[in-house]
């Protein structure tokens, strides 16, 4: 039986390009046995049809909210109680800074407002209303809230732009659907805890032209970050340039430099969060000073030389100003990998430490799968060979398990 069965979803569509995907979405979902209600606002009427969406979703579509036809002529209540799940696709920027200042000014906005069910917005809009200061203070707005997301993609725009923007296909918002209400059978061990995970490489700029930085995907620090959700815990993932989608529920702040990384990393944890994993592969080092102005080659010499110094111990100086009450790291490496990674779980101050043998090509950065050795001060474990997704359960179980009998700091 799918976990969508006699599901009620409330599916809300804004005026935008990408609303034509909604029709997909609904079959999807309809096939999976969820019943679906589609709510319009006006400026999504300009790209599909009420009659389209009624057919495909067997309900009549809402868009007024002193419905005449509603018990009581007061569809926004009935409605926002009927809900198992409201999902905004797609999520116009002007629909997310309504929502973000609790306007209630059209039906589905209202909606937001009067409902208990849970809301997943799919965002869809031009690259530079996306990455404007308003749409991220408000997307962090939501986030904050605990409002859930899925996207937006990242690529080729309807107006000619390229970037991040585009409303998320409708199999990757069915599949996030999917997994909230899978997440929703298992129990929530982890209701309650506050999980920060880094993610991906650092970027450590030479010049405006040229950085430093690792071939990190970032791939394994967001599927810890989508297992520990699953359980209820409320994560925070901070996380280098990376092509990963961020999975729903996570509060996620991007940055380049293992400077920023810290930083996040500590305004994050004022209070000793339950769970740290540096799953970030952070540059060991960074230019002493990097230049304003692009380096350029001189004819009278084939070498430059570059003055590094040592990045910040991202994990170190958590572990040392107790910023979590389980400190886990990551060893990346391509030699001796047990014995560097007891040696840093020593040096560090670590509980748990996660050595990976970056120098096989089947495992590691860039790939799908990958095989660790988890270690801490007492004993060691070798999962076998899989899938991050299935690793990252593995390792959060194993995670939980060891905080279970460790004292709290």
């Amino acid at each position: 039986m799918s976990d969508l069965t006699q599901k009620r979803i409330l599916l809300g569509i804004t005026g935008g390009i990408a609303a034509y995907k909604s029709i997909e979405l609904i079959r999807l979902l309809t096939k999976a046995g969820a019943e679906v209600q589609v709510v319009l606002t006006e400026g999504a009427k300009a790209f599909v049809t009420e009659m389209t969406l009624q057919a495909v979703s067997g309900n009549p579509v809402r868009s007024t909210i002193l419905d005449p036809n509603a018990e009581a002529g007061m569809g926004h209540i009935e409605l926002a109680k009927w809900a198992d799940l409201i999902v905004i696709a797609p999520a116009s920027a002007d629909f997310m800074a309504r929502y973000a200042q609790g306007m209630a000014n059209d039906l589905l906005s209202t909606l937001c407002l009067a409902t208990e069910a849970p809301v997943l917005l799919a965002p869809a809009m031009n690259q530079a209303m996306w990455r404007h200061a308003a749409t991220q203070a408000n997307t962090k707005t939501l986030l904050s809230r605990g409002v859930l997301m899925e996207g937006p993609a990242d690529g080729a725009q309807a107006c000619g732009d390229i970037g991040p923007g585009r409303m998320s296909e409708p199999e990757a918002i069915y599949i996030a659907i999917s997994k909230y209400f899978h997440a929703k059978q298992i129990p929530q061990a982890l209701a309650g805890q506050h999980w920060v995970i880094t993610a991906g490489p650092t970027m450590e700029a030479i010049d405006p032209v040229r950085y430093i930085s690792n071939h990190s995907s970032g791939k394994m620090g967001y599927a810890l970050a989508a297992s520990a959700i699953s359980r209820g815990a409320t994560v925070t993932l901070v996380s280098g340039p990376v092509q990963c989608t961020p999975p729903a529920g996570v509060n996620l702040i991007k940055v380049k430099s293992a400077d920023e990384m810290l930083a996040a990393c500590e305004s994050n944890m004022d209070t000793p969060a339950s769970v740290f994993i540096g799953a970030a592969a952070v540059a060991d080092f960074k230019m002493k000073t990097a230049t304003d102005q692009k380096m350029k080659k001189t004819s009278d010499s084939d070498e430059m030389q570059l003055t590094l110094v040592k990045n910040p111990d991202i994990i170190a100086t958590l572990a040392q100003d107790k910023r979590a009450n389980i400190m886990v790291g990551f060893a990346a490496e391509t030699q001796n990998v047990i014995d560097y990674a007891k040696s840093k779980l020593e040096r560090k101050g670590l509980d748990i430490i996660i050595a990976n043998d970056v120098s096989r090509a089947d495992i590691g950065f860039n790939q799908d799968e990958n095989q660790v050795t988890v270690i801490t001060k007492q004993t060691s474990w070798e999962p076998a060979k899989a899938a991050k997704s299935e690793l990252a359960n593995q390792l959060v179980d194993f995670i939980c398990q060891h905080s279970q009998s460790t004292p709290s700091n």
